[in-house]
């Protein structure tokens, strides 16, 4: 991490330092160092010191986790936030947790990741033509970010999206659906006039992408069979279809 790069400290930091972000590295660079929510600096440094039994010989990244993928992807996967003892500790989205399990598993099998484990950030695992991110890039606690949050670290996103330009944005659960849609605005998307409400496989075509519903991947959806193998499977068939 560049000690130059700037430090967001207030949400107008966000959107100066953000904006000003000249490739996808230098984002990650930056949100990286970004402690702009006061709640969520408290719980992410909270949970590194503290760590989990079963990780307490590991050290914690404890920062905001940037995005991660193909810079030259045409497929982005958008998330809620990183999870405490997941990529809160491994420094990577969807890494270390149940959750990533499934998702890297599938994109495996699509073709898009290089292998289908993510147990840590050097462990070799490449994504191909797959972007992944997150509207709030700080572990929140009980999983939840206030729409405070979501707001403030929504500039973010919107330059990832002006970076990646995807031709498909993969949206994982409620959340991120609700919060895709302000940050497309603010990147110059030309969104429809009415919003379509969130549900699994909902396409929403746009001049220049198409928006695709997926259920998220957490515990709580895959436990209970709400979220099977074979439909994220098809959400990404759908999303690569979608590409050509």
């Amino acid at each position: 991490m560049s000690p130059r790069a700037p430090i967001a400290r207030e949400p107008a930091d966000v959107v100066r330092i953000a904006s000003a972000a000249s490739d996808l590295a230098d984002v990650g660079e930056r949100v990286s160092r970004c402690r702009a929510c006061p709640r969520l600096v408290q719980w992410r440094e909270q949970v590194a010191a503290e760590k989990r039994a079963a990780f307490r010989d590991e050290e914690y990244w404890g920062r905001p986790v940037p995005g991660f993928g193909d810079a030259n992807a045409r497929i982005m996967i958008v998330g809620l936030a990183p999870a405490a003892h997941g990529a809160n500790r491994t420094g990577r989205m969807f890494t270390g947790d149940r959750s990533g399990e499934w998702l890297y598993a599938a994109l495996y099998r699509a073709g898009l990741a290089s292998q289908p484990i993510a147990v840590r950030k050097d462990d070799g695992l490449e994504l191909r033509d797959v972007y992944i991110s997150a509207p709030v890039h700080c572990a929140p606690p009980a999983n939840r970010p206030t729409t405070e949050e979501r707001d403030t670290c929504r500039p973010w996103l919107v330059r990832e999206l002006q970076l990646v330009t995807p031709s498909v944005v993969v949206v994982l659960g409620g959340f991120g659906w609700a919060a895709l849609w302000p940050a497309l605005r603010a990147a110059d998307a030309e969104l429809p006039a009415g919003i379509p409400l969130f549900g699994h496989g909902v396409e929403v075509p746009l001049a220049a992408a198409t928006v695709l519903g997926c259920y998220h991947v957490s515990q709580q959806n895959t436990f209970t069979g709400r979220l099977t193998e074979s439909m994220l499977d098809d959400i990404l068939t759908r999303a690569k279809q979608l590409t050509r």
